[in-house]
């Protein structure tokens, strides 16, 4: 069995984060969806409300789980026996800032990463700009889930 991991901030999750799951669950055996904690940031939802959020929107999915984390993503990978971690990538911007960090979680624990291009039609979409447009009152529930434009739009409300 091959385990890996997606990890990422996830506030809110997104349609192109569900893509990049959807297509990992396809190639691996088990895929955790991790959030991760980031105490220099302050998230729009809490950590648990992200993951329950995930878990509603990949229900559907075979082989997906969800958990959080908090520390370094490869000694998280070495306790779950992942092999690998799986990022998507929207343009070379993405690819430039997880390159470096593909390299150090190979050298430092032997855990490879995956980079899955995102598809051309959600390489744009953002959690960040997804809260900004909605923040200002716009209508962004065409590049989220159902349950995550929903909560979302209450949130910022």
């Amino acid at each position: 069995m091959t385990t890996v991991v997606c990890p990422g901030s996830f506030d809110p999750v997104t349609l192109g984060h569900l893509d990049i799951f959807r297509r990992a669950a396809e190639l691996f055996d088990d895929v955790i969806v991790c959030v991760v904690a980031n105490p220099n940031k302050q998230g729009t939802f809490t950590i648990d409300e992200r993951k329950v959020l995930i878990e509603q929107v990949c229900a559907d999915i075979p082989g997906i789980r969800v958990d959080s984390f908090y520390g370094l993503l490869v000694d998280y990978c070495r306790d779950q026996g992942a092999t690998a971690v799986i990022k998507g990538l929207r343009d070379s911007t993405d690819y430039d800032y997880e390159l470096p960090m593909a390299h150090m979680n190979r050298s430092i624990a032997e855990v490879d990463t995956v980079f899955l291009p995102t598809r051309s039609d959600l390489s744009f979409v953002s959690s960040s700009l997804c809260r900004e447009v909605t923040k200002l009152g716009g209508d962004v529930s065409h590049l989220l889930p159902g349950p995550v434009a929903d909560a979302l739009r209450e949130r910022l409300a």
